[in-house]
């Protein structure tokens, strides 16, 4: 008689454990067991889940190596059929092996469900066995916070809700940041200044667009002969101190009403430069693409109000490229391209689904309520941005999509491409950089344990459908985007999926963590702008700036949303932890524990260097990371 111990682990979250009864059978190679009851769980049921229930499977024979675990369960008595998480399930064999089986699913109905062991195999193994449907749910409950953070947001601020007034005074505006942050009372103490305005492009939340200029666009005529104190723009390009933002997929595209008023999106080109003490300044602002004469290029030397009212046209830009190309699209959108068909193609015990799906976490609940409270047509962003209308969304995705290519994903060459390595104080660079050759090293530890060598890679189906998704529904077949379409090396897959988990933590929190930091205070970040941008010069004043400005309520509803994005969650996971045990073998394990250590120093690295910093970096920090696109 072979005696197995068999522990079931129920899952940590809310709600997790389950009233039902719950059925186990064991089978192996030689073998399977009789379908046993595990006695006790219903007794165990809490809140909080996180129950272990032990029992004793005998067999009148070994099963030999085991193979899967199925799982049931069916309603108890007078109690209905309810949800259950189960963890991970372990065996502890007769022979003295342990198998560990994890889960990490949602089962909420009476149909048997199969699970896998957990320890890798030889890749061309799991074409084999894979052919049962695993579950895949994910818990919903816990956006049920996301709703009440909006709600609390617009409550403390809900007398200002529908007011659709303008705003009278900056005086006005700073009375209602009751939820200001350190940075975001920085913003607006400075940020009608120069030196301000230039470092949001470096280290705020979108320095994706800055590039270094050799030449002058044709459709941006600024006189190379033009002296700003430290030489003449030619002679600062040829030193490569001058740097470009072109802000041309915003050209043409339709701003929305809102309050009933006609509002204005502009499609400016911004030119920066580099001094001498290393800050980074606007030297010229053309706010709509086609030169002309009713539309001036405004420079540092006009009037006060001319300069700032130019400044706030590029801000208002800002906030859609970001928004939609830089958030929506280079992150919420990519992630879910990566996790769709990560559970679309790869088993649960492949060794690619154990890696990347902490990094799927939450991203396509997120998404789904994005889709209906943000960008749908009831959404905020919909109803109070300049850019909500359906075609003006479609229009800049579109463009946007055309310029997302492979190495703009991968920081190192998107750096490279845009000049950038040596631009001083670019924080952003500097930790992304660091984070990214982290998670490299990681990544092709893990990898090159399972794949000894190319043709491993080329033999595995299911890592081939899983980037031929990927390349078809997410780059759209399009070649010209850099995107491999199939893996012929290990090398090409360490760097593709060094890119997604880059993307899906590292670049979310770059470009999401700091929205109410630098939106918090409107007039630095309007999500609309309600006057047409000036066709001349010298007719711009205080009052002018204001009637510009989005109304009270526009202003509360982007404030509320910013606000809303910004939050940490609840259940946060930071960067390199696992919660969720997938990988029981000895390599893995241990890299994990390197990788987390890495990261660990970073954090202490950049917590120091923050010590000098007027306005502190933290949104690459490993310690402040959520693993996934989780809000």
């Amino acid at each position: 008689m072979a005696k197995y111990e068999v522990k079931v682990f129920t899952g940590s979250c809310v709600y997790a454990s389950t009233f039902n009864d719950v059925y186990i059978k064991l089978v192996g190679t030689k073998g399977e067991s009789e379908r046993s009851w595990l006695k006790g769980l219903f007794s165990s049921v809490n809140i909080m889940g996180s129950k272990v229930n032990t029992l004793d499977v005998h067999c009148p024979t070994s099963l030999g190596d085991l193979i899967l675990v199925e799982i049931d369960k069916r309603p108890l008595g007078i109690f209905p059929e309810d949800d259950w998480f189960p963890a991970k399930v372990e065996v502890n064999c007769p022979e003295g092996n342990t198998y560990f089986f994890p889960i990490y699913h949602w089962i909420d109905d009476s149909e048997v469900h199969r699970f896998r062991a957990g320890k890798g195999m030889d890749i061309c193994f799991f074409c084999i066995f894979y052919a049962f449907n695993f579950p895949r749910k994910t818990t919903e409950r816990r956006f049920l916070q996301v709703l009440c953070f909006h709600r609390q947001a617009q409550l403390k601020l809900s007398q200002l809700v529908y007011c659709r007034e303008k705003w009278t005074s900056f005086d006005d505006i700073q009375r209602i940041m009751s939820n200001a942050t350190e940075i975001s009372e920085y913003v607006q103490k400075h940020w009608k200044e120069d030196t301000f305005f230039g470092y949001q492009y470096l280290n705020g939340v979108n320095p994706m667009l800055i590039r270094r200029c050799r030449v002058l666009p044709d459709n941006f005529p600024v006189p190379e002969a033009l002296d700003f104190g430290e030489g003449s723009l030619a002679e600062q390009m040829k030193k490569g101190n001058i740097y470009l933002c072109d802000y041309k997929r915003l050209d043409g595209v339709k701003a929305r009403m809102i309050n009933g008023e006609q509002q204005y999106l502009m499609a400016p080109l911004v030119l920066l430069f580099k001094k001498q003490d290393d800050t980074l300044v606007p030297i010229a602002i053309q706010l709509k693409q086609t030169p002309g004469e009713d539309n001036p290029i405004f420079y540092p030397s006009d009037s006060e109000y001319d300069w700032l009212l130019a400044k706030t046209f590029v801000r208002s830009a800002d906030f859609t490229e970001h928004e939609l190309n830089t958030h929506l699209l280079r992150t919420h959108l990519l992630a879910e391209v990566f996790a769709v068909s990560l559970l679309r193609n790869l088993p649960m015990v492949h060794p690619l689904y154990k890696l990347l799906v902490p990094y799927t976490r939450y991203t396509m609940h997120i998404n789904l309520l994005a889709r209906k409270l943000l960008i749908s047509k009831e959404g905020v962003f919909t109803k109070y941005a300049a850019s909500g209308c359906k075609e003006t969304k479609k229009t800049i995705l579109t463009r946007s999509l055309t310029s997302m290519t492979y190495s703009s994903l991968c920081i190192p060459d998107d750096i490279a491409e845009r000049g950038l390595e040596d631009i001083p104080n670019f924080y952003y660079r500097d930790d992304g950089l660091q984070l990214w050759d982290i998670i490299f090293r990681f990544v092709k530890g893990v990898l090159s344990s399972y794949y000894k060598d190319d043709a491993a890679v080329q033999k595995d189906s299911e890592l081939q459908k899983w980037i031929g998704d990927i390349f078809k529904y997410g780059f759209l077949s399009q070649a010209s985007a850099g995107i491999p379409h199939q893996f012929d090396a290990v090398d090409d897959l360490i760097k593709f999926v060094t890119m997604v988990m880059f993307t899906c933590s590292c670049q979310h929190g770059a470009v999401n963590t700091g929205q109410y930091d630098y939106g918090a205070w409107m007039p630095n970040n309007p999500t609309s702008l309600k006057r047409h941008p000036p066709t001349t010069k010298g007719t711009t004043t205080e009052a002018t700036l204001l009637e510009t400005l989005p109304d009270v309520n526009t202003t509360v509803h982007g404030m509320a949303v910013m606000w809303l994005l910004s939050q940490q969650s609840s259940d946060f996971v930071p960067l390199g932890q696992y919660p969720q045990q997938r990988f029981f073998e000895e390599t893995p394990c241990k890299l994990i524990t390197e990788f987390q250590g890495e990261l660990k120093i970073l954090s202490a690295a950049i917590e120091v260097r923050n010590q000098s910093l007027d306005v502190k970096y933290t949104y690459l920090d490993p310690a402040k990371l959520e693993n996934s696109v989780a809000i």
